[in-house]
């Protein structure tokens, strides 16, 4: 399949478990109150640091899977591969969520601020989130082995079914039975058995055959030898990552109330949607840049590559600019409630801006992904962690979300600004100032200089009405976009060769 195709394929996905996991969210705080919402972000927090104990084994076996269906590997050597991984990510769902279950406990008593909700309730829901964490990690294996096979128009269709459940299928779960933390979370379990199930399904059907082997296949773990250096390479940057986008919320949730974190969580869930934006071309770029670079075609991988940050700059990009501008509009619209938009918009500016950042600054690490040799996002993120836990502890005690805010755009602008161009010299000699001003800063400054107009003359004052406060994101997101568009070659390459197929 095409990587347009699959670019177009994940959009799908990834905008409507976006739009919904957005949407949904003053529905939640109505229903189920600010405080108890706050689990709902602190679950979201505890699994992404469950995601700390894969070990780099998800995107190998990705790599490995498009290494497979590039004839780079033998079936034999997937399928060995495959099986010594399997018994690997059991034993650590079984041990990470064990951990989890039995100190939930000290999280409900000692760590969560908790105001209305019952110790007992927290502590339950606690120990289920610790089972559904564990059941959804066990889905990185055959997620990896799916896009490694760039499967990518049925994973979307999954991630599709799967939010559908989770987010929407649940408010009449709770208009029905309660809504309860309790049965929020035990109705989330059952959904994550049920996602398990139909990954693990999907998975084992894109294995090799036993027909295509002709030996025994056996059970060891020589193989999972051969791709050691790179898995723990990637387990490790992937740790320092968690830890860089993660510890504020860690550290905010036990220094917040639950409903000052549950404020707190809505303003990150929907900056970091500009990170769902980019997603789904990162998703399709690295194991296309995988396959390029195992065919020795480099000059088709730096094309990609460029092309790609084009892409994310015109589609994140205009997305983090517009939100910054609009966050007060933006918040108001959503909520229809002006006090919680006072709590959340000036977060939402900072963790907006601070995602943009990402959104650009990770391109390096695809670039390495590709290559196999992760030495400079290694080097990169541990200089980072060391400059990022002990200022965000001090800042955010503090200043609570708002010191956090700035501490987390600092973070990636400073990542941006002096380690990309750094390992862009070291990789590919030359490419970098090409990179930043054509394929950036082209594509951003008119943007950011309508966004600053927009602010000061269009959009500064919230109107009562919800319906004109869309209405005025609307326009203003529309020109930022087109703008960006427009000035981006590769953008402007699509827009001409689909035009002219239509004239065809």
């Amino acid at each position: 399949m095409s990587l347009r195709k699959n670019i177009l394929a994940n959009y799908a996905s990834q905008i409507y478990v976006a739009a919904i996991g957005i949407l949904i969210l003053p529905l939640y705080i109505k229903y189920m109150g600010a405080e108890a919402y706050g689990l709902v972000g602190f679950f979201s927090m505890l699994q992404a640091f469950f995601a700390m104990l894969d070990l780099g084994l998800t995107p190998t076996i990705s790599r490995q899977s498009a290494r497979y269906h590039g004839g780079a590997i033998s079936p034999l050597e997937y399928k060995q591969l495959h099986r010594a991984l399997s018994v690997i990510f059991l034993a650590i769902a079984i041990i990470g969520g064990s951990i989890l279950f039995f100190s939930s406990s000290y999280i409900s008593s000692s760590w969560l601020s908790i105001e209305t909700l019952e110790v007992d309730e927290v502590n339950l829901a606690v120990e289920i989130m610790a089972i559904s964490i564990a059941l959804r990690w066990l889905c990185g294996l055959y997620r990896g082995v799916i896009t490694g096979a760039e499967e990518f128009v049925w994973l979307s269709l999954y991630n599709i079914i799967i939010a559908s459940l989770r987010f929407i299928v649940v408010l009449p779960v709770m208009w029905v039975f309660g809504a309860t933390p309790t049965i929020f979370f035990v109705y989330q379990l059952m959904i994550a058995v049920l996602e398990l199930l139909a990954i693990y399904l999907k998975g084992n059907s894109l294995l090799p055959r036993k027909n295509d082997i002709l030996v025994k296949i056996g059970w060891s773990f020589k193989p999972v030898k051969a791709v050691l250096k790179f898995s723990l390479t990637i387990a490790f940057t992937s740790s320092v990552w968690v830890l860089i986008t993660q510890t504020d919320k860690l550290i905010l949730s036990g220094i917040l109330s639950l409903t000052e974190y549950g404020y707190f969580t809505l303003a990150v869930m929907l900056a970091s949607g500009i990170m769902i934006l980019a997603g789904p071309i990162t998703t399709a770029l690295m194991p296309r840049m995988a396959r390029l670079h195992s065919e020795d075609k480099n000059a088709e991988l730096i094309q990609l590559y460029r092309n790609s940050t084009q892409l994310v700059t015109v589609i994140a990009g205009a997305a983090t600019v517009t939100i910054i501008a609009c966050s007060y509009n933006i918040v108001f619209a959503w909520t229809g409630d002006e006090l919680l938009t006072a709590e959340v918009a000036p977060i939402l500016q900072l963790y907006a801006a601070g995602y943009g950042f990402l959104s650009i600054g990770a391109f390096p690490y695809y670039l390495q992904y590709a290559r196999g040799n992760l030495k400079y996002h290694l080097i990169g993120n541990i200089i980072l962690l060391i400059m990022l836990l002990p200022t965000l502890v001090i800042v955010a005690r503090e200043y609570g979300a708002i010191g956090a805010g700035w501490v987390w755009l600092s973070v990636n602008l400073t990542y941006l600004v002096f380690w990309v161009g750094y390992v862009h010299s070291k990789l590919e000699p030359g490419l970098h100032i090409k990179w930043l001003f054509n394929d950036i800063i082209q594509i951003l400054l008119l943007p950011i200089i309508i966004a600053v107009f927009a602010n000061q003359y269009v959009i500064d004052i919230l109107s009562e009405d919800r319906i004109v406060e869309i209405f005025k994101i609307s326009i203003v997101s529309l020109v930022i976009l087109v703008t960006s568009s427009f000035l981006s070659s590769y953008v402007r390459r699509i827009i001409a060769s689909y035009t002219l197929n239509l004239k065809v």
